[in-house]
């Protein structure tokens, strides 16, 4: 057992982040009303440190600052520390994230903040070092300074804390909107592929948004499919494509183990930030599932499947759910786990299997990254099989994948944030009920739905509360409006991959505790409950940034629902949220770029899919073999059998009164309002939902 010269009092916490700090000399205390009731009685500062488990300069600034005993006497004797878990308090992460934007500082992780003891910030940053360096000043430098300023210039602190107070008000105040529906148009999407287009890297794919990181763009590449569903702009869809060959064959991903990185460090791709995150994973997997429905590519197919035998054998608990993510270190060195030297290559695969696996995934005696080799591929398998002469390359290759992972499972991993989130798990859930959906894997759709079962099970309290956090046999925090949209829209995934009733029931039950506790007066919907914690503010956001924002998902489930239920006010829920952000949308989509989905969604005039079917009836698989492989974008589906369509209808009021006629199978198309007449093929079936 080891022994520990410190503990402080993150040693009761679950979060895999707050433990990591447990045994620092900093006497740190979770979030929470007693560390601000202590500075008040002792009338000093506070500093909020916020990061997440798997954040590598989190690390870093633990090691260098945290774990110091000089450093934490100062901060023991002169603050009350707060450690926060960003990952389990998005809310509280946001907020002070907004502060250190007003105080001029850019934002990050690790994010310090020092605030009054009513949580009012007046400083803060992100990183700062041991000694100066970085055009840094030193972390001890800047806590003397603020020692210095609290307890001489208390009229600076109260001028800054009104300041930052009075931007964060303003910001979280949305203007009222004056856009009217005839101002809800293709305009915003149509901007967003000119975005796109001029950012595009042509030379190595992806998009220049930045000086030098590539972060995946894997929502706006399933936006730029709908606008080539659209419009049939062939260039969207070779970015897309493009795009998602070059982050699959490059060393942001996996080629041993599967699944994608955070973010690439360089333009091409090669060098990630090696840490992996389930919401990235997900979103991946969704415009790779998307873009063999459209292209009918099989590779795009098979690369999902890659990342989720990554998810299976890494990323789930034993109950079915998914962690949260891994880290980029392993014995403190950023990338160990996952790089290798030709020379342990050749020792491990043998002359036969290494002679196509170095060249394939471009192995060198110097390598690419600090003296090892981060696994790339740049050629196809059939040209370097036919340089080496060889047959059945693909199994060698297979070998030498199987060698390497094993021989690499016996390293130290980097650490696990082993976690349940329950919007990260609802967006993958999508994504695998999507692919088992689109492929017709029955395993795939049992693991999203035991995924499922798990969150409502646990994470969802007898009165409807869903919860954000689940760890160790504890559900904690309320969850947030993107814990219930991106559930409700699993939901609605999951019954498009099952034809469960019970399903859309739950989904429809989520968006009524939505509008209960997180409409705001302008149609919006507050990322926090009406009865949640009360901070600073509480914050509306269209933003979607590295995951869909919570009004995105609001919107996309609002207007499926209505579809499913038959119930027009839900879509007119959703127009509102269209209309309060229609100003982002129109004018820089890139990022809104799911909620530009929902609007095209809402755009294309939803089409209603109601089938009715036959047991063993080739007609009928027919009918679902369609459903199931086709890009429909603008459509929803319900299926029954003739037998369970009036049950069914009780639920789904777009199955209500659908039957077999003439005792053939028969889908129903309804747009807008009007139905058309019933179909009893395919082909009739395609027309009509090709029909504009």
């Amino acid at each position: 057992m080891v022994e520990h010269g410190y503990t402080n009092s993150l040693i009761k916490e679950k979060s895999p982040y707050l433990l990591q700090h447990a045994h620092n000399p900093v006497n740190w205390y979770p979030w929470g009303d007693a560390p601000f009731k202590i500075a008040k009685e002792k009338n000093l500062p506070v500093m909020v440190s916020i990061g997440y488990a798997t954040c590598h300069w989190c690390h870093v600034m633990e090691r260098e600052s945290f774990e110091d005993p000089i450093l934490a006497a100062v901060l023991n004797e002169s603050f009350v520390c707060i450690k926060v878990d960003r990952e389990e308090r998005p809310d509280v992460d946001s907020i002070y994230m907004q502060s250190i934007q007003a105080l001029g500082q850019q934002g990050g992780w690790p994010l310090n903040v020092f605030m009054t003891p009513d949580a009012v910030p007046f400083y803060g940053g992100t990183y700062f070092p041991p000694e100066r360096r970085y055009n840094l000043p030193s972390f001890l430098d800047v806590l003397q300074f603020l020692i210095k300023t609290w307890t001489n210039e208390q009229d600076k602190i109260e001028k800054q804390t009104k300041a930052v107070m009075s931007f964060i008000r303003q910001s979280s105040v949305r203007e009222k909107s004056t856009a009217a529906l005839d101002d809800l148009g293709f305009e915003g999407e149509d901007k967003a592929l000119e975005l796109f287009e001029n950012h595009y890297d042509r030379l190595n794919h992806g998009f220049q948004f930045q000086k030098q990181n590539k972060f995946p763009p894997s929502m706006g590449l399933s936006l730029l499919l709908r606008l080539h569903h659209r419009t049939g702009n062939s260039n969207s869809l070779a970015m897309t494509e493009n795009t998602l060959k070059a982050m699959k064959f490059g060393g942001v991903y996996d080629q041993i183990g599967g699944g994608l990185s955070r973010y690439s460090t360089d333009y091409k791709w090669l060098v990630p930030h090696f840490e992996k995150m389930l919401y990235d994973n997900a979103l991946f997997t969704t415009a790779l599932i998307e873009t063999y429905q459209v292209t009918g590519k099989k590779e795009f197919a098979n690369f999902a499947n890659d990342l989720l035998r990554y998810i299976d054998r890494d990323m789930t608990s034993v109950e079915g759910a998914f962690f949260s993510a891994e880290d980029a270190d392993s014995e403190g060195v950023e990338g160990k786990f996952y790089v290798w030297t030709q020379e342990e290559v050749e020792k491990i695969l043998g002359r036969k299997t290494a002679s196509i696996a170095i060249p394939y995934y471009n192995i060198t005696k110097e390598g690419n990254f600090e003296g090892n080799n981060i696994l790339n591929i740049t050629r196809s398998l059939e040209t370097v099989a036919k340089e080496a002469g060889m047959q059945n390359a693909d199994v060698e290759l297979q070998i030498a994948r199987d060698k390497l992972l094993e021989v690499r499972s016996k390293r130290i991993r980097p650490l696990l944030d082993d976690k349940v989130l329950t919007s990260w798990n609802a967006l993958m859930i999508s994504a695998m009920a999507k692919t088992g959906r689109v492929l017709d894997d029955a395993d795939r759709i049992k693991k999203s739905a035991r995924a499922m079962e798990f969150i409502l099970s646990n994470l969802r309290t007898p009165e409807g509360k869903i919860l954000r956090r689940y760890r160790e046999g504890e559900a904690r925090y309320d969850g947030y409006l993107f814990d219930y949209t991106a559930t409700a829209t699993a939901c609605l995934d999951l019954y498009e991959a099952t034809h469960e009733p019970h399903y859309i029931q739950t989904a429809r039950e989520l968006m009524q505790r939505v509008d209960e506790k997180f409409l705001g007066d302008d149609g919006t919907y507050h990322e926090t409950a009406s009865d949640g914690e009360a901070l600073l503010v509480r914050q509306v956001s269209g933003y979607d940034g590295v995951e869909p924002s919570g009004n995105s998902n609001a919107a996309f489930a609002l207007l499926r629902l209505s579809a499913y239920l038959a119930d027009p006010s839900l879509s007119l829920k959703a127009e509102k949220v269209f209309l309060s952000f229609n100003e982002e949308l129109m004018e820089y989509g890139l990022n809104s770029a799911f909620m530009l989905q929902a609007l095209h969604l809402y755009l294309g005039g939803l089409k209603e899919v109601a089938v009715v079917g036959k047991r063993n009836d080739p007609a009928t698989q027919e009918f679902l073999d369609t459903l199931r492989k086709g890009f429909y974008p603008n459509a929803v589906f319900a299926f029954a059998y003739g037998d369970e369509a009036e049950k069914a209808g009780l639920i789904i009021p777009l199955l209500k009164d659908r039957k077999l006629v003439n005792g053939k199978a028969t889908a129903y198309v309804c747009r807008q309002g009007t139905c058309l007449a019933p179909v009893h093929t395919v082909e009739d079936l395609v027309k009509l939902l090709s029909y504009e």
